[in-house]
């Protein structure tokens, strides 16, 4: 039998009383980011939030999510689409890969339409390594209407 997979997830702050029904709806249908998990076995062994910027609480929940046997962190899909959206993802990320070594994913659940919508309107995402980040958390339109 393959190895369970064992993944946290880091939310923005200003999601922090998010109870993750999206993340976790996402993970159960291995929709967005966690497609990648398709006829996998994934165990969610940590969910918090970076405790707002600059992202204090990242430092400690990865140890924590490491304790716990995580092997990948995703960053949450709110840090992507938020009004900014996260200025410290990519530090995240590579502090997160650097510091631990482990796998570090950009989102968890698929972007809602609307999120799409107004972001592609202003712009935000209109450069290579957001285009990059974004990928992860594309899906068809059907499914980002699901997510709204």
């Amino acid at each position: 039998m393959e190895e369970k997979i064992k993944i946290g997830i880091i939310i923005c702050d200003r999601y922090r009383t998010c109870a993750g029904g999206k993340c976790f709806r996402s993970l159960r249908n291995r929709e967005g980011a966690f497609s990648r998990y398709k006829n996998k076995d994934v165990e969610l062994v940590g969910y918090t939030s970076c405790n707002g910027c600059p992202g204090g609480n990242v430092e400690y929940a990865v140890d924590e999510m490491m304790r716990n046997g995580a092997g990948v962190i995703h960053l949450a899909t709110g840090l992507v689409v938020g009004y900014p959206p996260c200025p410290h993802i990519v530090y995240f990320h590579d502090y997160i890969k650097t510091r631990y070594g482990l796998e570090v994913v950009y989102g968890t659940h698929p972007i809602p339409q609307k999120y799409l919508t107004m972001h592609d309107q202003l712009g935000t995402w209109d450069n290579p390594e957001w285009q990059e980040i974004i990928q992860p958390t594309l899906v068809d339109e059907e499914t980002r209407l699901s997510y709204e």
